[in-house]
């Protein structure tokens, strides 16, 4: 059995509805259909779920959400006629009107671009409709209540094999609804297919998988045939926006592929994202799986004599960046230093009184703060078996003359993060994608 989340995209008119019948026809094993809401049908169009935003945001003013309600209203109505459907409409339509009228919450309000959506797809596939509501089961605490939530799906899956599903949202104990954070349909499809055990999790949006590199920086990078979770949480968080976070626990846990597709060329096979690859299939050649960074980052050095020696030191220092509630990417050391390296953007507000913090209670000889550094992770699950990854890569570097300023690599040895200037970002990951896919595709000017 398949689970096949849609995404806004792949739902955003009629015609999009078409494939995604499509699509869902041409393998009997789809028999779980996940939907977000309608998306934009142009660059300059809006998505359901920001409409449906905005009338919460004019209701809180008191003022008139009513033009941007009939846009919700036609967006759907349109769909539905031009899929010649009977399906009513008006009365859900009414009945949250006057919800909103009457005080609506934000999240049950936002949660309707993907009920309608669905009840649209529900009818077009003549199967049957399942409220995530129903299945997806919150705690007081606002986390996804695992247990009950699988024990539901299971239930629903013997009354109903094949349905349509809501993504986004689920509900409280007491009913009230509960939506996820932005892409939380990813979510429910993947706790969809863990519950249900499915041999595959297919996530259909409209790029064709997982990319080499980011298109914004390079002319055509290749799509990624096949990559592991660790390889993808370690480009995930470097900036490579794929799928929400915690999409892949559920079925990373349960051993079960995900597969992004694109929706409007439904015969490129897409990217798999697997727990480990085998061998036999791995291509030697290539050692490189992506590379990914992100900009504005601050590294704060602490200068002591033997600082490397001293019990504790460390611990200190974290607990003064603890206190601020700000998060530590990188702790490069040496003899006689070691740095802290945090997002420019969480400890703007307060970088002075840390750094002050830090040399008294590190009692440091010196201490030293750059900002206006970039992070670009070079990740691979068989750079460890190939010697001279590594300097290749900081040689392609100086020949271009590119400086590192910070170097880092995770013990399991999939991740090489190297530390540059802002300006050096785009050039930087150009000249690495040149020299590890050479003949993949083109650099930017």
């Amino acid at each position: 059995m398949i689970v096949a989340k849609f995404g806004g995209s792949s739902l955003a008119d009629a015609s999009q509805f078409q494939k995604v019948k499509a699509i869902v026809e041409a393998d009997p094993e789809r028999q779980i259909i996940v939907c977000s809401a309608a998306g934009r049908r142009t660059k300059t169009d809006n998505k359901i779920t920001d409409l449906l935003y905005l009338c919460h945001a004019h209701l809180q003013y008191s003022v008139s959400c009513e033009p941007l309600f009939d846009l919700i209203r036609q967006r759907f109505c349109e769909i539905r006629d031009a899929l010649g459907l009977s399906l009513d409409l008006e009365e859900p339509l009414a009945q949250l009107k006057e919800k909103m009228r009457q005080g609506i919450s934000q999240d049950e309000l936002v949660s309707r671009g993907e009920w309608l959506t669905s009840k649209l797809m529900a009818a077009y596939l003549d199967w049957p409709f399942v409220d995530a509501a129903e299945v997806i089961r919150f705690g007081y605490d606002g986390k996804i209540d695992h247990n009950v939530t699988r024990q539901l799906i299971r239930a629903q899956a013997q009354q109903t094999p094949r349905f349509v599903i809501p993504g986004f949202y689920g509900a409280l104990p007491n009913g009230r609804i509960k939506v996820m954070a932005r892409g939380g349909s990813d979510i429910t499809g993947s706790l969809m297919a863990s519950a249900l055990s499915a041999r595959l999790y297919e996530n259909w949006t409209d790029v064709s998988g997982i990319l080499m590199a980011d298109p914004r920086i390079i002319d055509h990078p290749v799509q990624i045939e096949r990559i592991t979770y660790s390889e993808l949480r370690e480009l995930s968080y470097m900036g490579a926006n794929v799928l929400h976070e915690d999409a892949i626990y559920p079925v990373k846990d349960a051993n079960i592929p995900i597969v992004i597709r694109n929706t409007n060329q439904p015969d490129n096979p897409g990217t798999q994202i697997v727990d480990h690859v085998d061998p036999a299939q791995e291509d030697r050649s290539r050692f490189v799986t992506g590379i990914a960074g992100k900009k504005d980052f601050t590294v704060i050095t602490m200068y002591r004599h033997n600082a490397s020696n001293e019990v504790g030191l460390l611990k200190r220092a974290l607990e003064v960046l603890e206190k601020y509630k700000i998060s530590v990417e990188h702790v490069p050391s040496g003899i006689d230093n070691f740095s802290i390296v945090v997002s420019t953007a969480a400890i703007a507000d307060s970088l002075y009184e840390i750094a002050a913090q830090l040399k008294q209670v590190c009692e440091c000889d010196d201490i030293k703060v750059v900002n206006n550094l970039s992070l670009i992770a070079v990740v691979g699950r068989n750079m460890a078996l190939q010697c001279g990854i590594s300097g290749q890569l900081f040689q392609t570097l100086g020949a271009h003359q590119i400086n590192i300023r910070m170097i880092a690599q995770g013990s399991d040895e999939i991740n090489i993060i190297v530390g540059v200037e802002n300006e050096d970002f785009s050039r930087a990951i150009q000249v690495l994608y040149a020299a590890f896919a050479p003949k993949a595709g083109r650099m930017q000017a």
